[in-house]
C-alpha cells in the first residue's frame, strides 16, 4: 500500500547525502524545504517505520549522529503521526525563550 510520507533528515556534516539523495530520487521525492522531502512511499504491512528504517539502511551509510524523522497519516486511526526513524531527539534551540512551565512531548495529533 502507498502512504503520503514527509521525511525529514539531519545527516551532519559527513553524512552519507549522495546515498541519501540517490534513494530519494529513486523514490520520485519532492523538494519542500531544507532538509524535508515528501514521497508516495510503497510499504506492505502495518510497520511502515519498520519498512523505511530497512529500506534506508540498505541505501545510506548509517552512524550514529544523523537523524531521520518522517511523519504520516495512520490509515487505522487517521491521525497524523511522527516518529525517528535514524537517531533522537535532541535539546531544542528554543527551549528558555518561551513563558510556559511545563511542556508535554506528543508526537500525534
Amino acid at each position: 500500500m502507498k502512504k503520503a510520507v514527509w521525511i525529514s533528515y539531519d545527516l551532519g556534516v559527513r553524512g552519507d547525502y549522495e546515498g541519501l539523495y540517490t534513494w530519494l530520487d529513486d523514490h520520485q521525492a519532492k523538494e519542500c524545504v531544507g532538509n524535508l522531502a515528501f514521497i508516495n512511499y510503497e510499504c506492505d504491512g502495518d510497520d511502515l517505520v519498520g519498512c523505511l528504517r530497512k529500506d534506508l539502511e540498505q541505501a545510506v551509510e548509517v552512524t550514529k549522529r544523523m537523524r531521520i524523522y518522517v511523519v504520516w497519516r495512520d490509515t487505522k486511526t487517521q491521525k497524523i503521526k511522527g516518529r525517528f526513524v535514524c537517531g533522537g531527539r535532541r535539546v531544542s534551540p528554543w527551549v528558555g525563550y518561551g513563558t510556559a512551565e511545563e511542556q508535554t512531548e506528543s508526537d500525534e495529533s
